[in-house]
């Protein structure tokens, strides 16, 4: 994790509890492909298999911790730039950026992103994923909504819809992200394609 670091559950053990969790990111970034299982992830981190255990009681509550420090940052990062920003187009731009830059500065966590690294793991981190997913789109959809309040104009395309294709922009830079194994980088050419999509939504 690049950008910060993840809040751990047990005060009690904090270092030891965020080392795992950054040894986990750092795995599913370089070693792309590959299953990851305890007994590598032990061995990234430098303690034994049973070490892990006394920290997370299964590997899936390892992916779960690093998918609360996804939320965590971006739903409070959202938060900060709706209480910044204004105007509501604005407010999109803002949001669909750190969506991006998030992935981009945290290239293992985008593979949780994607489900890519959830493959063969438990259901539920997977539905910790789509629903996290489906509190930013409603996000999107609360923000696009308030523009007739706050600006006196709305949209002759439903509201939903806009969200959800904002968003499927997003996850298509994050799946792109992860094929090219990291080289397609998600903000590339972001402002020319912002500004595309900028002058549809005042079309639509």
């Amino acid at each position: 994790m690049t950008t910060q670091t993840a809040t751990p559950a047990a005060p009690q053990t904090p270092h030891r509890r965020e080392q795992i969790l950054q040894a986990l990111a750092h795995m599913l970034e370089h070693q792309a492909g590959q299953r990851i299982t305890t007994k590598s992830l032990a061995a990234e981190v430098g303690v034994s298999e049973a070490a892990l255990y006394r920290h997370f009681p299964s590997k899936a509550r390892m992916f779960e911790g690093l998918i609360d420090f996804i939320e965590e940052t971006l739903l409070s990062r959202v938060n900060l730039i709706l209480s910044e920003e204004k105007d509501t187009l604005a407010r999109c731009q803002r949001i669909l950026l750190l969506l991006l830059k998030f992935a981009e500065l945290n290239p293992g966590i985008t593979r949780i992103l994607t489900g890519d690294a959830l493959q063969g793991e438990h259901e539920r981190l997977r539905d910790r994923v789509t629903h996290m997913f489906d509190k930013l789109e409603s996000q999107l959809k609360q923000v696009l909504r308030e523009r007739k309040l706050r600006e006196g104009k709305g949209f002759s395309v439903e509201e939903s819809q806009l969200a959800n294709l904002l968003l499927a922009y997003v996850e298509g830079r994050l799946s792109q992200f992860v094929r090219s194994q990291f080289r397609l980088q998600p903000t590339a050419n972001f402002d020319t394609q912002w500004q595309f999509i900028h002058n549809q939504l005042l079309q639509s």
